[in-house]
């Protein structure tokens, strides 16, 4: 039987823990928080259990041989199983399976339940197999790495954003594969970075950057923890062959280098900047780790923590136009919030769990069905929006691979310990920490923001000396009062943010401190009359039912003017966490509720202030809206939703490999990316000039493409996108030559510019 050790499983990076003999190489900057081994904290009955438990039969619902499908296919093995939908049976194959083996690493050591060890040891042995059908020292599922990465070593690169060779985005693909717990496990990830090595290590800057334009994920961060698992250095310095200017330079001279850059592509470079520093104490490694936590949590993140509007960043400080329904892909928060635990080891602060508690809490737990377990890709901050989940077998994308690994880490960051004598209590979720270097067992029984009291068991065979921190959150409004069995304990706030008693602690002491939690708000960066609702560490969202609210009357505003909102929102009675808005939202009444349980219905989480002439532009708008529409529909020969699998099937519509349905404000659109297409049939009137309408949304940026019909172009069209967050329309006459004496015609739209066509949300032929 192979022994799998969970600490280091492909995208999960290793947070230190002390005296780890696993490390060969051992942190040259002092830690001050070590991690807990994950098996030494249980969680009990929380939000955050029930996730945890609905990821874990997931997991289980998933067969490992439909996951090796493209490794077995392109390994030329046999394959045992269907491939699943999605990423999975397209280019990007493959990452999901690293997922897979970190989230089930975890579930064995906090569960002990074997079949997770029995899939895990499975999956190595398939993996080897594979390994050796390759006979390069490369895993994975891509068809032929020689014609992608065999270019590479040769000096050969074509890059962009995403593809490399012809690849997409094949380095992000080997960073979220490559792991070691058991020693058969060691033994294929150094053959995969002996392999990375040959890649790489000859390769000149010049090609080097040059190969580093697409996205490479975290491989400075897997080739660090390599190194210090083998101690062989030829990693480390290979670990530095993954940095580039275009954006770690930058962070190295404190300028911030996201607007306008996709987000999750940049997140894994500075955590494996944190581990590097960790390792070698280099103080350029330090810069770029924590100067990117600083600009992309005080710059770049919405009230939930997430962060990207459509994948990428915008101008720092600028949010307010930035919302819409592909706000903060849950990829990012999953990365933020692994660089604040490898922060956290050297520089302890309550600043930084407080990030980490506001997007655990907030997005990370908000992300998940809490009906079967299915995760978000983006979750919409769009006034009226609805959150979007995966199914179980059919929409593998990267935050579903990441989404398995979110809700079995809950209990990672709870508590830390600095070595000696200091434990640090983080975050207030239910939970049993076994701390056997001391012989104490602690046990955390209240769930904030359900009770307002922290309250912790300890349990010990004899007295027991050690320092209890316990974090004063920014949320805290008063100076919380530590009661150690009823009677107040002197203490003193920590240079870190924490509350802190150090004494001699016996069997059976109970500890309390009250953190009062206030209702409050939280506005725009860029516009004080937009604000989120908050209560203790969740945000609150506005319960709009389960149908669609109309765009742009039917989600509620503020009307009024007095700012003062514990004036105007009350508890509801006898409700838990529950607040209503009364006589001020129009123009309907809604009810707050935190926004984790929020996901089968359309909901707000930011809100307007109006005042009353604002109001009645908003109605006279709504009105000249409806009469525009009634127009259309009175000169339309023939309409397509487009999007929606019978309409496409009755317009005879034919997709290129990267076309995609996308959904925006609840409606579906058809986009192509880069080289590919879509085309389909419209009906006509001839002898009558016809045009062309096509639905687009604002939201979409720098789209260039072009738009035929019957063969002929009759427009390019390439707009930078950004004027409004909201649908509009544009006409494009049909010459008429094209038309006469048709009853059809034939509409292409090619992505032939290196830039997405659409996305498209209708088709009309109008007179």
């Amino acid at each position: 039987m192979l022994v799998f050790v969970p600490a280091f499983v492909s995208a999960q990076t290793y947070v230190p823990e002390k005296n780890d003999k696993r490390m060969k190489v051992k942190p040259v900057v002092p830690v001050k928080a070590y991690a807990f081994n994950i098996s030494d904290v249980q969680l009990l009955s929380s939000p955050f259990k029930h996730a945890m438990q609905m990821d874990s039969a997931y997991l289980l619902y998933l067969k490992p041989d439909r996951l090796l499908h493209r490794f077995y296919k392109n390994a030329g093995l046999p394959i045992k199983d269907s491939v699943y939908g999605g990423w999975e049976s397209e280019g990007l194959s493959g990452h999901t399976l690293g997922h897979y083996i970190s989230a089930c690493a975890i579930l064995y050591a906090s569960s002990n339940n074997k079949e997770f060890l029995n899939r895990i040891n499975y999956i190595v042995d398939e993996l080897e197999r594979c390994q050796q059908a390759r006979r390069t020292g490369y895993i994975g599922a891509i068809p032929n790495e020689d014609s992608i990465f065999g270019k590479v070593a040769k000096g050969e690169i074509k890059s962009g954003g995403f593809d490399l060779n012809g690849g997409w985005s094949p380095w992000y693909t080997v960073h979220k594969l490559i792991f070691a717990g058991n020693k058969k496990a060691l033994s294929l990830v150094t053959g995969m970075a002996d392999w990375a090595y040959n890649t790489v290590d000859h390769l000149p800057d010049s090609l080097r950057l040059k190969m580093l334009n697409c996205e490479y994920g975290g491989m400075n961060d897997v080739l660090a923890n390599i190194y210090s698992i083998t101690g062989n250095k030829k990693y480390l310095d290979l670990s530095y062959k993954f940095y580039d200017e275009f954006v770690m330079g930058k962070l190295a001279q404190r300028i911030d280098p996201m607007p306008g850059k996709h987000s999750n592509t940049n997140v894994p470079k500075a955590i494996g900047s944190a581990r590097q520093y960790q390792l070698t104490g280099n103080e350029r490694d330090k810069t770029i780790a924590s100067f990117f936590w600083e600009t992309m949590v005080h710059n770049h993140s919405y009230v939930i923590g997430g962060n990207s509007n459509y994948e990428y960043c915008g101008a720092a400080g600028k949010l307010n136009d930035r919302l819409s329904d592909n706000t903060c892909e849950t990829c990012n928060t999953y990365n933020m919030l692994k660089l604040t635990q490898q922060l956290f080891t050297t520089a302890p602060s309550a600043m930084l769990m407080d990030y980490y508690e506001k997007a655990l809490y907030n997005h990370i737990l908000a992300s998940q069905n809490p009906t079967n377990g299915m995760t978000t890709y983006f979750v919409p901050l769009r006034m009226g929006a609805k959150k979007v989940f995966s199914d179980s077998t059919n929409t593998f994308t990267c935050c579903v691979g990441s989404g398995m690994e979110n809700h079995t880490k809950y209990a990672t960051q709870i508590y830390s310990h600095d070595g000696n004598n200091t434990l640090f209590v983080n975050l207030f979720i239910p939970s049993v920490l076994q701390w056997k270097q001391k012989g104490v067992t602690i046990r955390q029984l209240n769930f904030i923001p359900d009770q307002k009291e922290v309250k912790l068991v300890i349990s010990c065979k004899k007295p027991t000396q050690f320092t209890l921190k316990i974090r004063r959150p920014a949320w805290v409004r008063n100076n919380p009062v530590l009661y150690v069995n009823g009677k107040t304990v002197t203490t003193e706030l920590s240079s870190e943010g924490y509350l802190t008693a150090k004494m001699k602690w016996k069997d059976g002491d109970i500890v309390v401190t009250d953190l009062a939690m206030d209702l409050y708000s939280e506005a725009m960066p860029d516009n004080a009359n937009r604000i989120a609702f908050k209560y203790g560490p969740v945000v609150l969202a506005g319960k709009l039912g389960k149908q669609m609210p109309d765009a742009i009357y039917g989600t509620p505003v503020l009307l009024t003017s007095n700012k003062n909102i514990n004036d105007w929102v009350k508890p509801a009675v006898n409700e838990s966490l529950s607040f209503e808005i009364n006589e001020v939202a129009k123009p309907l009444q809604v009810k707050l509720v935190p926004f984790y349980k929020v996901y089968d219905e359309y909901y707000s989480v930011y809100w307007d202030y109006f005042t009353n002439e604002e109001w009645l532009t908003r109605q006279n708008a709504y009105e000249a809206e409806k009469k525009r529409v009634k127009e259309i529909e009175e000169k339309t020969i023939d309409n397509f939703r487009i999007g929606e699998m019978q309409p496409e099937r009755d317009h005879n519509l034919v997709a290129g490999e990267r076309s995609y349905i996308d959904e925006a404000l609840g409606r579906p659109g058809r986009e192509a990316r880069s080289g590919s297409y879509f085309v389909f049939e419209m009906k006509v009137e001839p002898g009558i000039q016809n045009n062309l309408l096509l639905t687009y949304i604002g939201d979409d940026k720098d789209r260039k493409f072009d738009i035929k019909i019957d063969g002929q172009l009759i427009e390019t069209e390439n707009w930078p996108g950004g004027q409004t967050s909201r649908f509009y329309d544009k006409v494009y006459p049909i010459p008429r030559s094209l038309t006469d004496n048709k009853q059809k015609i034939s509409i292409r739209i090619e992505a032939n510019y290196k830039k997405t066509a659409g996305r498209i949300f209708a088709v009309r032929i109008i007179k």
